[in-house]
């Protein structure tokens, strides 16, 4: 505890929340053996695997996790989402974020909150303690607060991210060396700040996982070859993670989660072509590249990852579909969702989840109306500059899942059955002894 708290005397209890982007718990639960410190984390508390959101997409599910609420209410559906009313798009960023983090409610109590890599969280925010904005954040530059957490981030060469492009390459090597730089910064910034023991929440999240996963996912599952060092940057995030519990104080609680699962990527699935090519979507003319580029009489239109909008009178701004066709509509896209299978003969979809089901709050009026859960293997793509198939690969062999993330929580009172990301905020409240009620999150306490 620093030394502001011994003199003020708060004892309250405090949180350290690492969050391991992308990682899914049977990867690191098949293999304690070779993860010595996430197994003794799982022995002293509890660990399994969670639900990720519908959609999986990492820029829905940490507003998500971070508020413990639903798209509907965050106002975050995924990486690019439309306007009301509109056919212009937007990428969404903190200020999108509708819904109050865990960290505004522990800084509404008096105490202070170190908040570092968060995706989803650019601008950073000045109602905390220190932030630097994580994924879809520009350099550090314009990304941290204050001054002083930006200046010493500069001096170790910090990375808001990996370089995913050099993921392309045939040969790994290079993107694998960017990879472990970006997290030993990363991890050399959290020790620094962990120490500094003057914060009641640190909530830091590790993205590189995430990267290494898309591009040598199937190496892990199918002994490809980079499957050792796959596993060497495993093993090295395993040890940072042990390091870093040592650094904490008795009265500090620690929490490991991701945000989604992942698996092995066999094909993308490039839903506006298909949509296309069964008759359901059109473009103006033979240039098109966006949203707005759609014909009047296309039916839908799909976003990232697997969500689908019909083109609705009323609600969309050159709707063609009448609202008494809604409900016929949507059920007949359903259906053709449902039976679409793909190049092995596999049906695309595990479930189509309908807006309703999914999505409740005030700002549910940009949800889709559908949302595909993919089967393992098949990646949803969109886009609206056309593709030459339905059904292709690209430089990428892994995939977010939407079953099979991870959580560890190392408080003996702790139990993790059927739990998702909607409990991990309401968790961290409860450790830390800060009132909330029940309602007002889609999850609850695993403590």
């Amino acid at each position: 505890m620093g030394l502001f708290d011994r003199l003020r005397g708060d004892d309250a209890p405090r949180v350290a929340f690492f969050g391991i982007d992308g990682v899914p718990y049977s990867l690191l639960s098949e293999h304690f053996e070779e993860f010595p410190n996430l197994a003794a984390l799982a022995e002293s508390g509890a660990a399994g695997p969670i639900d990720s959101i519908v959609p999986p997409e990492s820029s829905a599910c940490w507003p998500a996790l971070t508020c413990g609420k639903n798209p509907g209410e965050t106002g975050v559906y995924g990486f690019q989402d439309r306007e009301v009313g509109s056919s212009d798009t937007y990428v969404p960023m903190g200020r999108d974020v509708q819904a109050d983090r865990v960290w505004d409610r522990v800084q509404a109590e008096g105490r202070d909150a170190t908040v570092m890599n968060v995706p989803v969280t650019f601008p950073p925010q000045r109602n905390v303690q220190r932030m630097v904005s994580g994924f879809l954040s520009p350099g550090v530059e314009k990304a941290a607060y204050p001054d002083e957490l930006r200046d010493y981030l500069q001096s170790i060469d910090y990375r808001i991210d990996t370089d995913a492009k050099l993921g392309h390459d045939d040969d790994k090597s290079e993107f694998l060396e960017d990879a472990h730089e970006t997290m030993e910064a990363r991890f050399e910034a959290f020790s620094h700040y962990v120490e500094a023991d003057d914060w009641d929440l640190f909530f830091g999240v590790f993205m590189t996982p995430d990267r290494v996963n898309h591009f040598l996912f199937r190496d892990y599952e199918q002994d490809g070859e980079y499957y050792e060092e796959f596993m060497e940057f495993y093993r090295t995030l395993d040890e940072y993670l042990g390091r870093l519990r040592e650094m904490l104080a008795d009265d500090v609680t620690m929490i490991v989660a991701s945000d989604h699962g992942f698996t092995t990527l066999n094909y993308e699935v490039h839903f506006n072509e298909w949509l296309r090519r069964e008759g359901w979507l059109d473009y103006r003319d033979d240039d098109h590249e966006e949203l707005g580029d759609i014909s009047d009489d296309t039916r839908a239109y799909s976003l990232i990852p697997g969500r689908f909008y019909v083109n609705l009178e009323g609600r969309e701004p050159r709707g063609s579909v009448p609202q008494d066709e809604y409900e016929e509509t949507r059920q007949e896209l359903t259906e053709m969702l449902q039976d679409l299978e793909g190049p092995d003969g596999k049906p695309v979809a595990d479930r189509v989840v309908e807006k309703e089901e999914a999505f409740r709050g005030s700002h549910d009026d940009i949800a889709p109306d559908l949302v595909v859960v993919p089967n393992h293997g098949f990646d949803l793509k969109a886009g609206f500059k056309g593709h030459d198939e339905v059904f292709d690969t690209g430089p990428r062999n892994g995939m977010h899942s939407f079953d099979n993330a991870t959580l560890f929580v190392d408080d003996p009172e702790a139990t993790i059955g059927e739990a998702d990301l909607f409990d991990v905020a309401p968790t961290i409240l409860d450790l830390m002894e800060v009132e909330y009620e029940r309602a007002e999150f889609d999850g609850t306490s695993l403590v």
